[in-house]
């Protein structure tokens, strides 16, 4: 068992494990890179090492793209039990300082939603993994409906790291995709799970959007116009703005002074969570990020201690440490009220004036 020195205080929600079993599919598949970075040396001891070295207390670990699917959807199914098991085994034999965010073999609506009731209700994961695509399907697609109910109905959080698609592939730049192509990918995501009403019928799952929600901050007024547009309106009574400050956005590979001062303008700081993405980020990039995220000036230092910690604690108490209090109430969400839904109606008239005026 590894004691956790007292000087650790952070809860790393980016934070990759790499079982065996999926190094070995890697391998049968002929696959040595990860969205053009190479498959990075890792096993526990290493984790722990980086995470002693930064003062993380725990590290709540998940499996990065490209998920479990390489063609063959039994496979699939296999690999993503044999990563939860070994992910389940890794938190027993390291108490708090593992949790994880169990993968699924998506985009196969019905298995993953099999393996969901399994990671969270016998394995007692502490969350989900989601990529943002998976073969082409994005979040907020309307095959995987039913599983947002086994996630609703379980309150569960969701972790939504990128993923390479393929019209990324398509666009035949010399950057690797994990540079640029991967904060496409969650933003467009996040923004078609706002707009195809995901997050309004289920209020109840907590979403995560890693490396400070890729484009997401910068864009999200001219996301917001979307209210302009009837179609889409219907389905976002509350305003775009209110369901995009509703994610958590994790830190990782984002530490720097103006990403994180567009995001501290946008959300309330309370939604934002440290992040390390250990292992693709080495050792000594893990450091350096700590650093700058220790130098930023837009945060005072209460406010850093709620983003290294505290944040984290509301949405898994799980981790606290004897009697630790001053833990920030986690707020539940719900769908649109009367009033909020009266207030929509009574702009569907002007909504639909401009929209005809639009189309001229």
């Amino acid at each position: 068992m590894s004691k956790i020195p007292e000087h650790n205080l952070n809860i790393d929600v980016h934070h990759h494990v790499i079982p065996p079993a999926f190094t070995a599919a890697m391998q049968k598949h002929g696959i040595d890179k990860v969205a053009g970075a190479p498959l990075p040396p890792w096993n526990a001891e290493r984790s722990l090492e980086a995470m002693d070295l930064i003062g993380t207390q725990t590290a709540i670990t998940s499996l990065s793209a490209s998920g479990v699917y390489f063609g063959n959807l039994d496979e699939a199914c296999d690999l993503a039990r044999a990563c939860n098991e070994f992910s389940a085994e890794l938190k027993a034999k390291y108490p708090s300082r593992f949790g994880s965010f169990a993968t699924l073999p998506m985009p196969f609506t019905e298995q993953s939603c099999k393996e969901a009731e399994y990671a969270l209700d016998v394995l007692k994961a502490d969350g989900i993994v989601l990529l943002g695509s998976t073969e082409g399907v994005f979040l907020g697609d309307a095959q995987l409906e039913e599983l947002m109910h086994v996630l609703n109905e379980r309150s569960a959080t969701v972790f939504i790291h990128p993923n390479i698609h393929d019209s990324s592939n398509q666009v035949n730049l010399n950057i690797p995709g994990f540079i640029l192509e991967f904060l496409c990918d969650t933003t467009r995501a996040s923004v078609n799970l706002v707009a195809s009403g995901v997050l309004e019928r289920f209020p109840k799952i907590n979403w995560i959007l890693a490396h400070a929600g890729g484009f997401l901050p910068y864009v999200a007024w001219r996301v917001s116009l979307c209210n302009m547009m009837p179609e889409l309106a219907e389905k976002t009574p509350q305003g775009f703005l209110h369901y995009i400050r509703r994610f958590y956005f994790d830190t990782a590979l984002s530490p720097s002074p103006y990403a994180m001062a567009a995001l501290s303008e946008l959300v309330d700081p309370s939604h934002i969570l440290f992040g390390s993405d250990f292992p693709f980020a080495p050792k000594q990039l893990s450091i350096i990020q700590k650093q700058n995220f220790d130098e930023l000036k837009v945060f005072d230092a209460d406010m850093k201690h709620q983003i290294l910690r505290n944040n984290a604690l509301s949405l898994f108490p799980q981790f606290r440490i004897g009697q630790e209090q001053n833990i920030p109430e986690l707020k539940q969400f719900s769908s649109a009220n009367f009033a909020t839904r009266f207030k929509h109606s009574m702009m569907k008239p002007v909504l639909k004036m401009g929209e005809n005026i639009r189309k001229k």
